[in-house]
């Protein structure tokens, strides 16, 4: 299949788009800049889709980025790096004379309510208390096609926190254990959805190749962890202390109380219909996830 990475040469997109080569398929992106099997949003904008089997959407400003204040124009920053640029390929699909076979796009587990209770499956509805819920909920609306193009296929995937070795959640959480501080945040009673990079990519990648494949799919493990769970395997693979905790107050100070949500209130989210599509998770608890990415 020729495939279009939206956004691409991120940290999950240079996973799916290695894991699409290793498969026999063909990959271009579309980037802000151009460059050898790249094309610009611009080019994208102006003259249309290319020729392709499958589009997927990756695009999205860092929200945690500990070096950017959570203000009005970082936050309105964060929503148009996912609703516009989802918007731009779900508009160039919608114009081409020619559409692909599948549309996958990106959401985020910040759909569904913080719970320290509630267990959550693609088949729930979402939340509006917050902002990442509202967030999620345009992001997901924005990758909407016409009633005219049902034989588009589309899938969302609503991602956990991914953890890789090259990158993703692992380098913000490192530091703190070296240090000898690791330690839970808040009450640590909140749930941590969490995913190991090569099974968010196998996620994407199954969801592009499997015509069956259910329109929503979770892209979290199997096997929810608190975020005091997770401190202790973290600590353990790491043969670290996990000493001094992270009070909420301080949690809001750095992020800001929005933002902060994401860290301080969790949800159990399942991949139940993720499951059920046949796809088989490599790392399926967190103790197997972080052996391999702090190895």
């Amino acid at each position: 299949m020729f495939v279009l990475l939206g956004g691409g040469s991120g940290f999950v997109g240079t996973a799916i788009r290695r894991l699409l080569l290793q498969r026999g398929h063909s990959v271009q992106l579309v980037s802000r800049s151009a460059g050898k099997d790249k094309i610009t949003w611009n080019q994208l904008r102006k003259e249309g889709l290319p020729e392709c089997d499958a589009v997927v959407s990756l695009s999205g400003e860092n929200i945690l980025n500990p070096l950017r204040r959570w203000t009005e124009s970082f936050k309105q920053e964060v929503t148009d790096s996912r609703v516009k640029t989802t918007a731009a390929l779900a508009k160039a699909i919608a114009d081409a004379s020619k559409p692909p076979k599948v549309f996958v796009s990106t959401s985020g587990v910040g759909y569904y309510t913080p719970s320290l209770t509630a267990e959550y499956t693609e088949d729930s509805p979402g939340g509006d208390s917050d902002f990442l819920a509202r967030l999620c909920t345009e992001w997901e609306n924005s990758a909407k096609l016409p009633d005219s193009h049902s034989h588009v296929r589309q899938v969302i995937i609503r991602t956990g926190v991914v953890l890789g070795r090259d990158g993703g959640a692992i380098q913000q959480m490192i530091w703190p254990f070296w240090l000898g501080v690791g330690g839970i945040m808040g009450s640590g009673n909140q749930y941590f959805p969490w995913i190991h990079i090569d099974d968010i990519a196998g996620i994407f990648v199954h969801a592009i190749e499997s015509p069956n494949c259910p329109p929503v799919l979770n892209g979290t493990a199997p096997t929810p962890v608190t975020n005091r769970e997770f401190t202790k395997a973290f600590g353990s693979a790491l043969c670290r202390p996990t000493v001094l905790p992270a009070p909420g107050f301080a949690i809001n100070w750095a992020f800001g109380a929005e933002r902060a949500v994401m860290l301080l209130e969790g949800q159990k989210v399942l991949p139940k219909r993720t499951l059920e599509s046949g796809y088989e998770f490599q790392y399926p608890t967190i103790e197997q996830a972080l052996k391999n990415v702090t190895s």
